[in-house]
């Protein structure tokens, strides 16, 4: 059964949700794990996919924008539409809804900052996933980021 994790960050943390994405990503990735980003429009996956080859000197995370069956086979994709068939190890979602093919993946990561209206739609989705027996863990990255 698929794992769903809540990463929790508030309007404070530096480099917001971007960053967070970023991090979990370069982690994911050296753990060998294949990531489908699902961004919420267009814009977000451009703007995920520039931040991913400058987020850190030391680090090369191969990616690609899009899930055309050309780019199948890198390890990290990202895109506002459903991932191909080759991508159902990691699912970080950005999305304000849950997205329907979120069961075919092994883990599910949730990442919340934002204001009321964002954090409402975050609580719809935990009683989605809560209400159907999924195993859920919330993480605070603002305390994590911070080294508290």
């Amino acid at each position: 059964m698929t794992r769903v994790d809540f990463y929790l960050l508030d309007r404070a943390t530096e480099g917001g949700r971007d960053t967070a994405v970023c991090k979990l990503t370069h982690k994911a990735f050296r753990l060998g794990h294949r990531v489908y980003i699902l961004t919420d429009d267009h814009d977000g996956a451009q703007r995920l996919d520039r931040l991913l080859w400058i987020f850190a000197a030391s680090s090369f995370i191969p990616h690609g924008l899009g899930a055309r069956p050309a780019d199948a086979g890198l390890p990290v994709l990202i895109g506002h539409e459903a991932p191909p068939p080759a991508h159902e190890d990691v699912l970080i979602t950005l999305a304000p809804r849950v997205p329907e093919y979120f069961s075919r993946f092994q883990r599910v990561a949730e990442v919340v900052h934002g204001g009321d209206a964002e954090k409402t739609l975050a609580r719809e989705r935990f009683r989605f996933y809560r209400d159907r027996g999924y195993a859920l863990q919330t993480h605070n990255l603002a305390l994590e980021f911070s080294g508290a």
